[in-house]
């Protein structure tokens, strides 16, 4: 049994079918998503469609809790409450409906999946380090937990962390805690503008890193066209 675990798609079209095509060519069976369906780039009824046919297990992120509301948006830094404010305008009510439901933590079999931290989901804090780690390990109850929401895939066992380069494999051992941070689809910020997501394969128990260069010019122009800051498209190719 294999699980893409992917998530921080961000409406990025081209990034998420390139994802799916490479798992199905890795032989997934099953997927998860940790959220952030929406928001950034100029696809978000698109992309939330085909997390629907999916039907895997999803959790809502920050931008997807956004999108769905009704609230004034406040707090956030002017190119992502632009980007908000926009998809809010182009998602229809059945998808801010659907968003609006999701559920902060879930866990699928053996594992948990969250967008953020588990020891205060909907606060939207970030695990940067081994430090912030410890506080989402206090309140982790399976031995695998999937996180997003940094954009920058990073592995940390209880304690430490540990630096996975793309192709390689984490061997899941007895007796340890593990915290995946599986990367960002539709907007890497770690200076690789690949998508990013991860294949738990539960026979063999190893978790493989995947980053996938895709058509990231179309992505680009249908920010520009669709009236979205120029900003947003430029940031792709730096992945930052």
């Amino acid at each position: 049994m294999k699980f893409a675990i992917f998530g921080d798609i961000h409406a990025n079209l081209e990034a998420f079918d390139t994802v799916l095509a490479d798992a199905s060519q890795h032989s997934v069976t099953h997927f998860a998503c940790i959220g952030d369906i929406v928001g950034y780039n100029a696809n978000p009824h698109e992309c939330l469609a085909k997390v629907q046919e999916l039907a895997c297990p999803v959790v809502k992120g920050n931008h997807d809790e956004e999108a769905s509301a009704d609230t004034e948006i406040i707090g956030l830094n002017p190119l992502a409450q632009a980007a908000l404010e926009w998809t809010r305008r182009n998602l229809q009510e059945d998808d801010k409906k659907w968003l609006r439901e999701l559920r902060m933590v879930r866990q699928v079999r053996d594992f948990t999946i969250v967008h953020a931290t588990l020891d205060t989901p909907s606060s939207w804090a970030y695990v940067m380090n081994k430090f912030d780690a410890m506080a989402s390990f206090s309140y982790q109850f399976t031995q695998v937990c999937f996180c997003g929401h940094t954009h920058t895939p990073r592995f940390y066992v209880k304690g430490t962390s540990v630096t996975i380069e793309p192709g390689e494999t984490l061997k899941i051992e007895p007796g340890q805690k593990y915290l995946i941070n599986v990367g960002s689809v539709g907007q890497p910020r770690d200076g690789d503008w690949r998508a990013s997501y991860v294949i738990y394969d539960h026979d063999k128990q190893e978790i493989l890193l995947r980053r996938l260069p895709y058509d990231i010019e179309t992505t680009q122009k249908k920010i520009l066209a669709a009236g979205l800051p120029h900003q947003l498209a430029d940031r792709l190719a730096v992945g930052k």
